[in-house]
């Protein structure tokens, strides 16, 4: 899709609507209109309470930069899409304080129903995941870790468990891995070598870092393998395999037992296939 064409278009209705329509444009923007694109999609949690003066500065363009790419998408301006967020992603995604009081007014926060709720949550997860499962995706991920020299595992937040168990099995299992956990802030970036390859791990609300390590890697031409929760994901841009799993939530609360499900699977497919 071209910028012009964007220009005509209705602007999305739902956030399932705006990320697919951030992933159609996105590749055919030029350089400061891309940054916009790139900043939108790994900070979407940010729009519904950020101002256009604080996104711009993040995506390190002017705020009429902004303005242009919230038009290309279909909107007025700024705050015809900071709306959609407020009134659709805000309210679904509230901060935990709220979260545990909403718990508490409803009657769900004792222990024994709470282990009740996120056992059934646990095992909705993996029931979709067992029927939406890409075996292609798997096995293309599974060919590209098991053929690098060093994998580089990234994921941040949600992310991080998953992550460092994953490099705590391939290291179990002789795989060469490294962790890069953010730690302090610091940037790892010089660790990539040609041969290896990065898996990288992130869900919505989307890990800034996890998304330029990434595309870092990309750029070295290492292969990429993303975990992600969706398609429309922007790992989606830079990964030569993806791999989605969906997460049933209570309470605004997502568990892992889905992810955690298919990265062990994941990673004892790699390790078996390195032999």
């Amino acid at each position: 899709m071209t910028v012009t064409d964007a220009d005509d278009l209705t602007p999305p209705a739902t956030i399932e609507e705006f990320r697919e329509r951030l992933a159609a444009i996105s590749d055919g923007l030029p350089r400061r209109l891309r940054q916009c694109a790139d900043h939108i999609a790994a900070n979407i949690d940010r729009i519904a309470v950020s101002t256009v003066a604080e996104l711009a500065a993040g995506a390190d363009v002017p705020p009429s930069a902004l303005m242009r790419f919230c038009q290309i998408l279909g909107y007025s301006g700024f705050s015809e899409m900071q709306k959609l967020f407020r009134d659709a992603y805000a309210p679904g995604f509230p901060d935990y304080s709220t979260r545990l009081e909403n718990l508490k007014q409803t009657g769900t926060g004792t222990p024994s129903a709470l282990l009740g709720e996120f056992i059934e949550a646990g095992r909705l997860s993996l029931e979709a995941l067992a029927k939406s499962a890409d075996e292609a995706a798997l096995a293309q991920a599974v060919k590209l870790l098991a053929a690098a020299d060093t994998l580089h595992v990234i994921g941040l937040r949600r992310a991080y468990p998953v992550a460092s168990y994953l490099a705590y099995v391939f290291d179990k299992m002789a795989v060469p891995a490294m962790l890069h956990e953010g730690t302090g802030k610091l940037d790892h970036r010089h660790a990539l070598r040609p041969g290896d390859a990065v898996l990288a791990i992130t869900f919505a609300p989307y890990s800034e870092e996890t998304i330029a390590l990434a595309a870092d890697a990309r750029a070295r031409g290492l292969p990429v393998v993303a975990l992600t929760d969706r398609i429309t994901s922007p790992l989606a841009r830079t990964s030569d395999a993806i791999l989605t799993v969906p997460e049933v939530d209570f309470g605004a609360f997502r568990s892992l037992s889905a992810t955690l499900a298919l990265a062990i699977a994941l990673a004892v497919a790699v390790g078996s296939a390195r032999g």
